[in-house]
């Protein structure tokens, strides 16, 4: 044996033994890389897509949900329920002994002489033993049942004995029978797919399937179902891949790392647990609060000062889920933020913008990927002077769409693309070289429409009301040397679209803050004008498009306000955040609340603020109870000492109730509620699902996602 405790093979008898000649013996192939983990049995990916998701109302989180009762069962205080036992069994006691000794008479004994016959009254008769202390005992568990009724002995057991200790119903660990059985594929199988119905299951089984997979292979049969792929490439995707079947582009099954809790079969994914607070519904306490796409697609706005939490408790857990998403095949993400706000990982996406950084690979398009000169001039219009535009929701920038299209229009059909941003400079402020050059050109190509809008800019120029000067000044803010290599239309660069979400892509764009505030604010107002235009053209509406932005200040404008109201139509959404509602107009905050499905209030909220949340959310009818007590006093010794008694008892004195019932109205949160009750890492969120279905303004505890 050597030192370590191990034996020696070289002297072990088998080395002795000699061996008959041969081919060497080739070892088997190893199942997997030297020194790596064991490979899981598939037990946990089974169990967790066992678990019951029952249905639910928005925003509750169904993975192994415990429905509650609407209406909070009335509890009867601890103290008076087990003083109240207790004199039930001493009042029972008593009865028994009071009718066991003959105090009371021998009147509870003439049933029993009236149902046995005269010869079982023998003396020592073992018939009469048995009959009479079997009435005995029937007569003692009358009593007993009495006076437990009137103790309520039934709620003590419920309360503080076994059906207490065993708080969790025990899990049943027998496999779900065929039919129900999600791990089966019943829906292949009933397709006629049982072939690919087995490999699926098997990989399951072997630990080699995820919940992303899950989650990407019924996607794609969903595709099968409705049309869009034939059966047949189904199936031989999954007979060839098994679990690795349908990839997404990229070739990534999961993502770098997690800090949410998700689930892809109901799409959800957990942001923190309902208080167990009056001011929540009881349904509601104690419940995970999660959102999915069917909440998403009402869009989402949270509020409140920084260091609240609104990026970390979440928007990156919406970020990380429709990354997820994304990766099944389901959803298209658009994440806008500042560099280093904490967004993810860069191999978490599949496309980064970094603007103002030269080490980016990918560019901006500045005009979202279209060859319509009057579609990039709104577009174009909305970013650059859409917070300047009249604040009301009637409000708008046709004017500057106009200016524009008079010069993209000409540009466009001379050099067959759009201006770069100092071109565009350039001819906004009038210079007369590009002007007679285009000029020029449009004239040598007969294009006399063209030169009609042309001339109709020339005539504009410097006159009163032009708000061509004003663009230019805006452009301007774009045409800094830190952005000298983005924004290029000469196709030397990869410039990114938004036209790309008809495809799960999953994109994150960095905003230049340091120095360059008012051009990332205008860069924000170009992404959301991109997004709510290319998404109302998607020819594929299935998959579901969200655009994240984790500043939103400035972006308010009356045209966001009214695309945001026209991304449910188009089974999209968009999740903002704002350090306080001062950062969009005031006459834009109501329209804005009320476009807004999905809107959260985080703690340190300021008054004013919490009064718009106040009014969007509204009152609800409640019943008061006035309570007067009026106490009692005994006037004789024996009042007196029952009295006493009664103290002792339920810790109180002997009172008189008036109890006064009546309906009112009052607001379900109040602005000092929200500024002053809401405690820190917490916030009240309200939630309204694409189908109409709504859920109360609810306190939510983001501490504890994972509980």
């Amino acid at each position: 044996m050597d030192s370590d405790g191990t034996h020696d093979a070289r002297g072990t008898h088998a080395d002795r033994v000699p061996r008959p000649a041969g081919p060497p013996r080739v070892p088997p192939r190893p199942t997997q890389a030297p020194g790596g983990p064991p490979r899981p049995d598939g037990s946990a990916f089974l169990s967790w897509l066992r678990t019951p998701r029952p249905e639910a109302a928005p925003g509750v989180w169904r993975f192994g949900h415990r429905p509650r009762p609407e209406v909070e069962p009335e509890q009867i205080p601890a103290r008076q329920l087990l003083s109240g036992a207790f004199i039930a069994f001493l009042v029972g006691y008593l009865i028994w002994s009071l009718l066991w000794n003959g105090y009371l008479g021998g009147w509870w004994l003439l049933p029993l002489y009236a149902m046995i016959p005269d010869s079982w009254a023998q003396p020592h008769s073992f018939g009469s033993v048995v009959v009479v202390y079997a009435y005995y005992v029937a007569v003692a568990l009358g009593i007993m049942i009495g006076v437990g009724r009137l103790g309520r002995w039934g709620e003590v057991w419920r309360r503080y004995g076994p059906p207490a200790w065993r708080r969790a119903a025990p899990v049943d660990d027998r496999p779900p029978v065929p039919e129900e059985d999600p791990a089966q594929w019943n829906a292949l199988r009933a397709a006629g797919a049982a072939d690919a119905a087995d490999r699926l299951g098997s990989d399951a089984r072997a630990g080699l399937m995820r919940d992303v997979d899950h989650a990407r292979i019924t996607r794609a049969w969903q595709g099968v179902r409705s049309g869009r792929h034939s059966l047949a490439t189904f199936t031989g995707a999954v007979l060839r891949e098994g679990a690795a079947a349908c990839l997404h582009p990229s070739g990534e099954r999961d993502l770098p790392g997690r800090l949410a809790q998700h689930d892809l079969v109901t799409g959800q994914v957990r942001l923190g647990t309902t208080a167990d607070d009056a001011r929540n519904p009881y349904a509601y306490r104690g419940t995970g609060m999660a959102l999915g796409p069917e909440l998403l697609g009402t869009s989402l706005l949270a509020v409140g000062p920084a260091g609240s939490g609104k990026t970390g408790g979440v928007v990156w857990p919406l970020v990380e889920s429709l990354c997820l998403h994304a990766l099944a095949g389901r959803a298209a993400v658009v994440v806008v933020g500042a560099a280093g706000a904490g967004l993810g990982p860069v191999d978490a996406y599949d496309v980064v913008v970094r603007v103002g950084n030269p080490e980016s690979v990918y560019d901006l398009d500045l005009y979202g990927g279209t060859t319509d000169p009057d579609e990039a001039a709104a577009v174009l219009a909305e970013a650059l002077v859409g917070d300047l535009a009249d604040p009301h929701p009637s409000g708008d920038s046709r004017r500057s769409t106009t200016v524009l299209a008079q010069l993209l229009g000409p540009y466009r059909a001379v050099h067959g693309r759009f201006p770069s941003v100092p071109e565009l400079r350039q001819l906004l402020d009038g210079a007369p070289g590009p002007l007679g050059a285009l000029r020029k050109a449009l004239t040598d190509g007969g294009q006399e429409s063209l030169l009609r809008e042309l001339d109709a800019r020339e005539r504009q120029l410097g006159q009163p009301g032009d708000v061509g000067g004003v663009l230019a000044d805006r452009v301007a803010l774009l045409d800094r040397p830190a952005f000298a290599g983005f924004f290029d239309t000469s196709g030397q660069t990869r410039p990114f679209s938004l036209r790309a979400l008809d495809h799960p892509v999953r994109v994150r764009i960095d905003l230049p803050q340091r120095g360059h505030a008012d051009a990332s604010r205008i860069l924000s107002r170009l992404v959301l004008a991109q997004f709510a235009a290319s998404v109302a053209v998607r020819e594929d509406r299935s998959l579901f498009a969200c655009l994240v932005l984790d500043d939103a200040t400035g972006v308010v404008t009356p045209e966001a306000v009214r695309g945001i109201q026209r991304l449910r139509s188009a089974n999209a959404g968009v999740v903002m955040t704002l350090r306080t509602l001062d950062d969009a107009p005031r006459p834009l905050r109501s329209p804005l609340l009320g476009a807004i499905g999905c809107r959260v209030a985080l703690s340190g909220l300021t008054p004013w603020d919490g009064q718009d949340f106040a009014e969007v959310w509204g009152k609800e009818w409640i019943e008061a109870r006035d309570v007067t007590d009026r106490q009692i006093i005994a006037e004789t010794p024996a009042g007196k000492a029952v009295h006493m008694l009664r103290r002792v008892i339920t810790g109180n004195a002997p009172t008189a109730r008036a109890v006064t019932v009546r309906q009112v109205e009052r607001e379900r949160w109040s602005a000092s509620e929200l500024a002053h009750a809401v405690p820190p890492g917490h916030a009240v969120l309200s939630l309204t699902s694409v189908r109409g279905d709504h859920a109360p303004p609810l306190l939510v505890d983001l501490r504890n996602p994972g509980a």
